[in-house]
């Protein structure tokens, strides 16, 4: 029996969130909530009601204290608050080489990392159940 996660899905695109939330939901059986407004995102993750951040690295417009982040750096500081740093994130991106992969990863804290557009979508429901094991683990 696999557990129904609470999964945060950070886009600025609504409609392309939108259709991966349904997805996500149908295939995994999982809640899908969308936000792009980084003081949002911060609200959701520090009430306690996220399991899982699927983060898209590239938000336009999105500012934080009167600065621009890119989902790179919502992810470190999620991971840099001890309230949400235990929360997994993905991170998600179209721009993205793959050699700037592992930079990405580390430079964010994040957990994971997949490519847009999202073909596989089995291979990213295998990654959010084993973050969230990995997590109940510790």
């Amino acid at each position: 029996m696999k557990s129904q996660l609470n999964i945060l899905l950070v886009d600025d695109d609504y409609l392309l969130a939108k259709g991966t939330a349904k997805l996500i939901q149908r295939l995994g059986g999982h809640q899908v909530d969308i936000a792009d407004e980084p003081a949002e995102i911060f609200k959701y993750c520090q009430a306690g009601k996220v399991d899982l951040v699927l983060m898209d690295v590239n938000l336009p417009g999105a500012e934080w204290e009167n600065h621009e982040v890119s989902g790179a750096d919502l992810a470190r500081f999620l991971k840099s608050d001890p309230k949400t740093a235990h929360i997994p994130i993905i991170l998600i991106t179209a721009y993205a080489m793959l050699a700037e992969r592992e930079t990405l990863l580390s430079t964010s804290q994040a957990d994971d990392f997949f490519a847009k557009p999202i073909t596989d979508y089995q291979k990213l429901l295998d990654a959010i159940a084993r973050l969230h094991n990995r997590n109940q683990m510790s």
